[in-house]
């Protein structure tokens, strides 16, 4: 990674200076916040000064960085600021083993935000601790792309409410121990965006905001080393305007990608950042962190400015919204993955590569990817998390690495066939009941939709999807990290095939995948003979018996080798590592497998399994049925 540059004490001064003119101009001096700032402004500086100092008016755009973030610090809310002062400089309470989220779409789950709000006495029967509502700003329609095309950060979409009611929703989920995550869509902006609507104007100024361009000169040239993310959407990485100009739009043609090397820009989005934090937002979910950097001669993806933004950005929090953290959103390679987990970039990260290789796991009946990937790629930094999921709102892409599956004699490419071909069932003895997305014929690539149940087999054989949808959640909820769960799947809810006929879904079969709140499975939930209740039921268990284990808190994992490769192991040692673990086991296969006793020689021969509390006699071997887990609690010899 590029290394800041130094930050000499004419910067410091130049800073201080700015920041004493604006207390003569009326801002209030606050000792907190110049507490924060002697520890922070040379870190701050030196990225700052790493990414702009090549300009004449760098110290000037850091001192008004710093002038905006003490602004920002004084209009904090109180309760906000002692939540600051509780948290920070401590992770131990989103490492905790009684963290659990949720996520869902406003509209589709509660119609608003209001309905948000009125279901949370069932969040507190589940036991969430941490609520993702999907992006829920200003945006266009149709091309909003379900909310990630933002037109303003400050505006709740009139559909869904107000920001007075976000503030409101997010002060009561507080109080009922629940913190909220939003989306900070931070790498491009609608078409719609004042930014970008002066932009097309033709402002000067604005025109900065975006990578515009007034042929395709420039473009052509970038255009030789970045790759096309939606080719059905438009071809390249520009799109023209009315005007004739090109600007350059990564995903949708409709979303204008953000131009950092302009410093304007970061200080325009460390504003709309700040604002939802004092809002009662305590975690942003940074969206498409990959692509936040452009350079000519790259492919514009994981280049190390990226990673100094983000610590940018997280230094700016420290300074005037302490208790923020970022969660990080990139699909790529896993060891691009790795590089934004550190406590000065995102606490927090997806696991995209756990979740794919759990379905692969569930297709094969063969966990030697997963268990590989646990082994190698699952254990980060201290003071960091992983969320670990089963489904999101988005489409499954196979990230594994090839190189990893080549050790095991798979080859990827033909891996990645076989699995899009099994989960839209196009592959003899399918379970899955999937719906391609980003079919391209031409190249054999395919993402995939469907809803967990669906995924799992719910149409089909109901009885085998429930053993499966738990057989997935068990790993996400046992292997150390944050679980989340997209709400609707607790009861398992099938495919949406109806999506098609709402305005602006009719092409993104993404949608089946994001059902309305449905309100019969929720009614059966209390029914242990219904798949609902069946799933419900599992779930719970292990909701209640991973809050009060407390080697499940924490990530850090030690793997395990059972010699089968229908058997998945690992063990969860708790932040001492001494005295007793867990020991988690799955059975991917559909027929039961037996563990000799020699598997478990480390171990005294009496263990427990936390779900059943059943007690096993290692010394006899252990028996799973198909699609069963178990969590073992054993004592090391």
């Amino acid at each position: 990674m590029q290394e800041s540059v130094s930050v000499d004490e004419e910067t410091v001064q130049y800073v201080q200076a700015a920041l004493s003119r604006a207390r003569q101009a009326g801002l209030t001096p606050d000792p907190a916040f110049d507490q924060r700032l002697d520890r922070y402004l040379p870190l701050l500086a030196g990225l700052f000064g790493s990414l702009y100092a090549s300009r004449p008016d760098w110290q000037e755009q850091l001192a008004a960085l710093v002038v905006q973030s003490a602004r920002s610090w004084q209009d904090r809310p109180a309760d906000l600021k002692a939540l600051d002062a509780e948290r920070e400089g401590s992770s131990s309470w989103f490492q905790a083993n009684t963290m659990l989220g949720g996520v869902c779409y406003v509209d589709r789950y509660a119609e608003n935000l209001d309905g948000v709000r009125a279901r949370i006495p069932y969040f507190r029967e589940l036991g969430l601790t941490y609520l993702h509502l999907m992006p829920l700003f200003l945006a266009p329609e149709p091309h909003s792309d379900g909310g990630y095309a933002v037109s303003s950060y400050r505006e709740v979409n009139p559909r869904l409410g107000t920001m007075e009611q976000l503030r409101s929703l997010s002060s009561e989920l507080r109080s009922n121990g629940i913190s909220l995550v939003v989306d900070f869509i931070f790498n491009h902006t609608s078409d719609e965006h004042e930014w970008a609507r002066k932009a097309a104007a033709g402002d000067p100024d604005f025109s900065d905001y975006y990578w515009i361009f007034p042929d395709r000169t420039m473009p052509d040239a970038y255009e030789r080393n970045v790759r096309e993310i939606f080719p059905e959407n438009h071809p390249g990485s520009f799109i023209r305007m009315a005007d004739g100009r090109w600007v350059w739009a990564t995903f949708h043609t409709y979303q204008w990608d953000l131009n950092y090397s302009n410093p304007e820009v970061f200080r325009a989005m460390a504003g709309e950042m700040l604002f939802l934090a004092n809002q009662g937002v305590d975690i942003l979910r940074m969206d498409a962190v990959a692509f936040i950097w452009k350079q000519l001669g790259t492919s514009c993806e994981n280049l190390p400015e990226a990673h100094i933004l983000l610590r940018a950005f997280n230094a700016v929090c420290r300074l005037a919204a302490p208790s923020l953290l970022f969660k990080s959103e990139a699909i790529v390679h896993p060891d691009e993955v790795a590089l934004y987990i550190d406590p000065a970039e995102c606490q927090l990260s997806y696991n995209p590569l756990q979740m794919a290789l759990i379905w692969d796991s569930l297709a094969t009946r063969d966990v030697a990817l997963l268990a590989q990937a646990l082994k190698r790629r699952h254990n980060i930094p201290p003071g960091t998390s992983w969320v670990n999921y089963v489904r999101s709102h988005d489409d499954i892409g196979w990230t594994f690495a090839d190189e990893d599956a080549a050790e095991l004699g798979i080859n990827g490419f033909d891996h990645r066939r076989f699995l899009n071909s099994f989960y839209v069932n196009r592959f003899p003895g399918s379970f899955a009941r999937g719906v391609p997305f980003q079919d391209n014929p031409k190249t054999g690539d395919c993402r995939i939709s469907g809803t967990t149940a669906s995924l799992c087999g719910m149409e089909v054989n109901p009885a085998e999807a429930v053993e499966r949808i738990l057989l997935a959640h068990s790993v996400a909820f046992s292997t150390g990290g944050i679980p989340l769960l997209y709400l609707g799947d607790e009861v398992g809810q099938v495919n949406d095939y109806s999506y098609a006929q709402e305005p602006g879904h009719e092409e993104d079969s993404r949608w089946v995948h994001r059902p309305r709140f449905p309100e019969e499975q929720y009614a059966r939930r209390t029914e242990p003979a219904t798949p609902e209740g069946a799933v419900l039921a599992g779930l719970r268990r292990m909701i209640q018996v991973r809050s009060s284990t407390p080697e499940l808190a924490g990530t850090r994992l030690i793997d395990f080798d059972t010699g089968n490769r229908s058997v998945l192991a690992y063990q969860r040692p708790g932040s001492s590592g001494e005295g007793a673990l867990i020991l988690a086991l799955a059975n991917f296969s559909d027929f039961a497998q037996t563990l000799p006793a020699a598997t478990f020689g480390a171990y005294s021969p009496a263990a427990v399994d936390l779900l059943s509390e059943a007690t096993l006699q290692l010394d006899e071997g252990v028996t799973l049925l198909p699609r069963q887990y178990l969590w073992l609690r054993v004592t090391p010899v």
